[in-house]
């Protein structure tokens, strides 16, 4: 059961990257507050706690640390640094955090298109995300994605939001 709950907090991990995937060149480097919301993320109140603490073991052994979830969102810190910054699209963040491909990556000024595709042992599905960087140091998005999680449908939209935080880049995730 908590393979099937931490595969589809991957997917939920997934949403909290995929909006911030690209931007124009002129968004800050530093360290971002990202916040998710989505109606799936409002369910994991109701997970127990040793099953939630078995499933960040899980996560960690795959690299990834669980954002702090509270009243269907998750916050989670982004550190981007300035040679991310300034790439057009920052594919590999994607590649290294999510297991997806990027596909379809389009920009129109400060708005933002992109296209997923997830193929790996975790899950599989596609997805697509959209948002607007209204400036430098704050965006807006949505995310949704269809998948497949141990042969079972899942659909997951979400709302993200992002604020530049400040200069300093080191990674310290927000208290429950």
């Amino acid at each position: 059961m908590y393979k099937t709950t931490f595969k589809v907090i991957s997917i939920i991990l997934l949403l909290v990257v995929s909006t911030f995937s690209r931007a124009e060149t002129t968004i800050r480097s530093g360290l971002w507050e990202v916040i998710t919301r989505s109606d799936l993320l409002g369910l994991v109140q109701h997970v127990p706690s040793e099953q939630m603490q078995k499933i960040a073991l899980l996560a960690k052994q795959y690299g990834v640390k669980i954002p702090r979830i509270k009243d269907g969102a998750a916050t989670s810190r982004v550190c981007i640094t300035p040679e991310m910054a300034q790439q057009d699209i920052p594919s590999n963040f994607y590649e290294n955090q999510s297991g997806c491909t990027v596909v379809n990556a389009r920009r129109s000024g400060n708005h933002y298109q992109v296209e997923l595709v997830c193929d790996n042992p975790r899950f599989k599905g596609n997805g697509h995300a959209e948002g607007v960087f209204s400036t430098p140091e704050s965006f807006t998005g949505r995310t949704e994605f269809n998948s497949t999680v141990e042969d079972m449908p899942v659909y997951v939209s979400a709302d993200t939001t992002g604020r530049w935080i400040g200069e300093q880049c080191e990674v310290i995730q927000p208290q429950p």
